[in-house]
C-alpha cells in the first residue's frame, strides 16, 4: 500500500493540493486501493484555511514521515507584488516556521520517503535550507529566489532528484502527481489517469542522467569575488571607499519582519572587505564592489529565512541607506548608524 500524505497550512495554494490529490484518488480506484491519499497539517486533524478567498478544507490527520511514502508540500496563494503579511513570502514563511520544517527534514533524511512539491512549495523548504545544492524548479516568478536559497534551479516542468521532486507553476500538479504514480506503480496506472482525466502530462521530467547539454550552465555569481582599485584611480577610490569604513549597526525592514545585522567594513591594500554578524554568526561579505559611490556584496544569511541577499548602500557621514533584495522578492530597506 502506498500512503500519499498531501501537507496543508494556512494560505496554501488550493490547486496545488487539490489537482494532486484527485490524481492520486483516482489512481486508488484503478489500482484497486493499491494506494491512499489524505490531507495533513503538521499540527495534526483540523480545518486549513487556504489562500484563495478563504476556502477551508478539512486535514484529517497529522504528518508522519514514519507512516508516509509520499509527502507532498503545496505553495501559497497570495499578493504576488508587495511586502505585506499576505504576500506569498509571508505566508511561505510562517508556514516554514511551524513544525512542517522539521518533519520535512526528518522524510528527507530517512531516504524511502519521496518527498514532492508543487509551485512555490520548493521555496518553502529551501527558505530554511533543506535544498541547499538541490536541483528544484518552482513558479517562474521564484527561479532567482530559489537560487538565492541555495538550490539549483532547473527550469523544467517537473524535476527528479530521488527522494525530491518538484514541479513548476500551478497545474504543475498534475504532472508531478501523474510522474510519481508512473515511477512508484507503474506507467499502466499513469496512463490510465490520464486517460479518465482527458490530461497528457506535460513536458520531459529532468533527471541529473546522462549526457549533459554543451550549453547547460548552473545558477552562480558571476561578479568578481574582490573589488579590487586600479591603478589610474586608486586613491580616488580608496578615499570613496573609506566613507563605509568602520563598524554599523543596521536594521533590514523584510516581508516577514526586520533583522538587526552588524556590519564591518574595512579598506585593505586596495580593496574593501566586510563581515556581517547575525545575532552569533558571522558571515563574510561575497563580491564586494565599489561603483558610483554605492558600495554592493552579495550575503548568505540564515534568519528569518535562509537566502543570497544582494546589497547595495550609500553612506552620508555616520549614516547608512540602502537595499537588500533576494532575486524578484520585494526589496528590503536597509538603515544604519556608524557606531565606531
Amino acid at each position: 500500500m502506498l500512503t500519499v500524505q498531501i501537507v496543508l497550512f494556512d494560505g496554501f495554494d488550493l490547486l496545488d493540493a487539490m489537482a494532486p490529490y484527485e490524481v492520486f484518488c483516482a489512481a486508488s480506484t484503478i489500482a484497486e486501493q493499491e494506494l491512499q491519499v489524505e490531507f495533513v497539517t503538521a499540527e495534526g486533524p483540523r480545518l486549513v484555511t487556504s489562500g484563495i478567498n478563504g476556502l477551508q478544507i478539512e486535514a484529517t490527520g497529522g504528518l508522519n514521515p514514519e507512516r508516509a511514502d509520499i509527502i507532498l508540500v503545496p505553495g501559497a496563494a497570495g499578493d504576488v507584488e508587495g511586502d505585506g503579511p499576505d504576500s506569498i513570502p509571508a505566508i511561505l514563511n510562517r508556514a516554514a516556521n511551524t513544525e512542517l520544517t522539521r518533519l520535512i527534514q526528518q522524510a528527507l533524511g530517512k531516504g524511502d520517503v519521496v518527498v514532492a512539491t508543487v509551485c512555490g512549495g520548493s521555496l518553502l523548504l529551501a527558505m530554511k535550507g533543506l535544498l541547499e545544492g538541490r536541483p528544484a524548479v518552482t513558479h517562474h516568478l521564484g527561479m532567482d529566489v530559489l537560487g538565492a536559497a541555495g538550490a539549483i534551479p532547473v527550469s523544467a516542468r517537473v524535476v527528479d532528484d530521488g527522494n525530491l521532486v518538484s514541479g513548476g507553476g500551478v497545474t504543475s500538479g498534475l504532472d508531478v502527481a501523474l510522474y510519481l504514480l508512473e515511477r512508484e506503480l507503474g506507467p499502466r496506472i499513469a496512463h490510465a489517469v490520464e486517460q479518465l482525466f482527458e490530461y497528457e502530462r506535460r513536458g520531459t521530467v529532468w533527471r541529473e542522467k546522462g549526457i549533459a547539454p554543451s550549453s547547460q550552465k548552473r545558477w552562480q555569481d558571476e561578479e568578481p569575488n574582490i573589488a579590487k582599485m586600479t591603478s589610474g584611480t586608486e586613491h580616488h577610490n580608496i578615499a570613496q571607499a573609506s566613507v563605509f569604513d568602520g563598524e554599523w549597526d543596521t536594521i533590514i525592514v523584510t516581508p516577514v519582519g526586520s533583522l538587526p545585522v552588524r556590519l564591518s567594513i574595512t579598506t585593505k591594500n586596495g580593496a574593501i572587505q566586510g563581515t556581517a554578524l547575525q545575532g552569533d554568526e558571522a558571515v563574510t561579505f561575497m563580491n564586494p564592489v565599489l561603483q558610483d559611490n554605492k558600495l554592493a556584496w552579495s550575503l548568505r544569511i540564515t534568519k528569518p529565512m535562509r537566502l543570497n541577499l544582494k546589497f547595495e548602500v550609500a553612506a552620508e557621514g555616520d549614516h547608512m541607506t540602502g537595499i537588500a533584495k533576494a532575486g524578484v522578492l520585494p526589496a528590503s530597506r536597509l538603515t544604519g548608524i556608524r557606531i565606531s
